[in-house]
């Protein structure tokens, strides 16, 4: 007997059920606990429900932006939304208390045209807009006796609570070193892992994969070790010592990529030493010995000069540069007024302001019953059309879906647990939840809808989970609507705008390595020259935006058809400049082993921006100049560079 084989589902439905796995971070989980539950505790107590339902809330909302990483980038993460929802509330309880309905439908639209387009700048500016936007909805849909200015307060308190138990809770990591660098210690060694696995897929066609991983390693290092200071540069030793141990992985991960690209597997030696590194850098040891690779090609002497500098730096080391492009205001405002800002910002600004409207009118008919708040209409709207939150079909689906369970839940428990200390308990446990439930929608959609429901009954109001079903489903079409709708511009504009910036950015760092065969280098492939220093900041922005690029084609990928169709061919464009970027790389090593360009490098560099051209223009893309060295005969260069620079070190046998 045959087994009939069973369809695969559609795109956007796997989508909609595909959760993230990975183990459980209970430090996150401890912090959860602490935050929302304690702060309404603490409020009932001292006869202030009403503010602790402020506080709570914006625990939970920095609860759901805390993630992995360093204590340092947790304080924009987590600092910057709250600020951006602090305003938010003080606007929309302004604004909820002396403007009509048609003016507030006005200023929530006009809001929402700001926070999309801030949206297109980044992960912490979306969030920011985000959080705007939500907390000007509770502002002005839900009414409270304080003023705006206690709310606003209230809100910073609840999310600085968490922020200071993110500052101040030590985790495992931190029992090896300074406790205030786990993060960062846990990133590094993330890349010297990501280089090992790279080295031992090379020649494999698990190649790509690994290669993919080393760049997403590499941006959470940066992350990590980039975040907020007050001073410019790095104050401690330990921190000095990341940095350097950090700057040291650059030429490894260079190696490694054009060992991948060469498609020749290679030793498991070659990769015992990055192995060695993640140890001791988790540990904050020296190196020790590390084992040294065959020197039989350009690559793995790139590679094993690489070791030689690492090893050094892990002795000695005090410093390095993070080679990241750092962006100022006026490159967040180009983002915002890009095509994919303008874009973002329509489609938040109509379904921000026309669910606003929407709950304005029932809220005048009367078909909130009792109830007086109306924010959560217009606060489901804001999560439901962010598009940086997944594709449209998989937050409705989920949202619809989390919001029933939970409100169904919460109605269960709401008849049996004692008031006020069931609900207090209820919303701790359901602020340990979240950090586990963001892994999907739903279940985090489940998870807050509870946690709210309970807030709100705690600071006095009815049970409200049938209006709240209701207004979930009502947001969901809206959403669906507009998000469909024919705007002016063109449509898929944002994985447009990603493609450009890595094709710019790939462009350049081409660029780079081409003009380095025409002048002079010092320094080797550990020690940077300025030449290389550039050449490194170049390589990881061209990488960091592919990245970014390919992240925005799988979210609009996995859209319905009628959006998805938008970015047919991109997924080819960005293929293309992966393996541009990729050939680059093993050009740069080569170059800087040999002195000179070898024809393999520039004809296989010469044929992919033929044929990115051919595919830009599909797509919609100008298509840059190719660089003159590529159209021009390969520049001669001094070949067999001595190894005068190689110091010693301890080898394991």
């Amino acid at each position: 007997m045959f087994r009939r084989a069973v369809p695969a589902p559609p795109p956007w439905l796997a989508h909609a059920l595909r959760a993230q796995r990975g183990p459980v971070p209970w430090n996150a989980v401890i912090r959860g606990a602490l935050a929302a539950g304690p702060l309404l505790l603490a409020a009932v107590l001292a006869h202030r429900a009403s503010l602790g339902v402020v506080a709570a809330v914006a625990a939970m909302l920095a609860g759901i932006n805390d993630r992995p990483g360093s204590r340092r980038a947790s304080v924009k993460r987590l600092g910057v939304p709250a600020l951006a929802g602090a305003a938010g509330l003080l606007v929309g309880t302004y604004a909820g208390q002396h403007a009509g309905a048609v003016v507030l439908t006005m200023l929530f639209t006009g809001l929402g045209l700001v926070a999309g387009g801030i949206s297109a700048a980044g992960a912490v500016a979306s969030a920011a807009g985000t959080q705007l936007l939500v907390a000007a909805a509770v502002g002005a849909g839900m009414p409270l006796p304080e003023s705006g200015w206690e709310r606003a307060l209230a809100f910073l308190a609840g999310a600085g609570w968490l922020l200071v138990l993110r500052l101040a809770l030590p985790t495992p990591g931190s029992l090896a070193g300074d406790f205030r660098f786990d993060g960062e210690r846990q990133a590094v060694a993330g890349v010297y892992d990501a280089v090992a696995e790279l080295l031992d897929a090379a020649g494999t066609d698990r190649a790509a994969e690994r290669r993919a991983a080393l760049t997403a390693a590499l941006d959470h290092a940066q992350d990590a070790l980039a975040g907020p200071r007050l001073r410019r540069r790095a104050s401690s030793a330990a921190e000095r010592r990341l940095h350097a141990r950090y700057a040291a992985a650059l030429p490894l991960a260079e190696a490694a990529t054009a060992l991948a690209w060469a498609g020749e597997t290679v030793s498991e030696r070659a990769g015992e030493g990055p192995r060695r590194l993640a140890a001791a850098v988790r540990e904050n040891m020296h190196a020790g010995p590390l084992p040294a690779p065959s020197r039989s090609v350009p690559a793995l002497r790139a590679l094993d000069d690489a070791l030689l500098h690492a090893a050094e730096v892990f002795d000695r080391g005090k410093g390095g540069d993070l080679h990241t492009r750092r962006r100022g205001a006026g490159d967040l405002v180009r983002a915002a007024l890009g095509s994919a800002g303008r874009e973002y910002g329509l489609r938040v600004a109509l379904c921000f302001g026309v669910s606003a409207a929407v709950a304005q009118a029932l809220h005048q008919t009367g078909w909130y019953g009792q109830h007086d708040h109306w924010y959560w209409l217009p606060a489901t709207a804001v999560f439901l059309v962010k598009p940086d939150l997944g594709p449209l079909a998989s937050r409705v689906l989920n949202r619809a879906a989390g919001t029933v369970s939970g409100a169904l839940l919460f109605a269960g428990l709401a008849a049996v647990l004692p008031r006020p200390e069931g609900l207090i308990a209820l919303v701790t446990v359901s602020g340990a939840f979240i950090p586990v439930a963001t892994r999907h929608f739903a279940a985090q959609t489940a998870v807050v809808t509870v946690l709210v429901l309970a807030l709100v009954m705690a600071g006095g109001e009815p049970q409200a989970s049938a209006g709240r079903i209701g207004e979930t489903l009502l947001a969901c079409a809206i959403v669906l609507l507009v998000g469909h709708l024919t705007i002016p511009g063109q449509r898929g504009a944002g994985v447009r705008a990603r493609l450009a910036a890595a094709g710019g950015a790939a462009h350049a760092y081409l660029a780079h390595v081409l003009a380095e065969a025409e002048g002079p280098r010092t320094g080797t492939s550990g020690t940077p020259s300025g030449h290389r220093a550039t050449r490194w900041t170049l390589r990881r922005e061209a990488y960091r935006t592919l990245a970014e690029a390919r992240t925005a084609i799988t979210l609009t990928a996995h859209e319905l058809p009628a959006l998805a169709r938008h970015a047919e061919g991109a997924d080819e464009v960005a293929a293309l400049l992966e393996r541009l970027v990729d050939t680059t790389t093993a050009t740069a090593v080569h170059l800087d082993d040999t002195g000179r360009l070898p024809p393999r490098h520039t004809e296989r560099i010469a044929a992919l921006l033929g044929e990115l051209a051919g595919h830009q223009e599909r797509v919609g893309l100008s298509v840059p100049e190719s660089p003159r060295a590529v159209r021009c005969r390969p520049a001669p260069g001094v070949p067999g560079r001595p190894d005068a620079h190689r110091g010693h070190r301890p080898r394991s046998p």
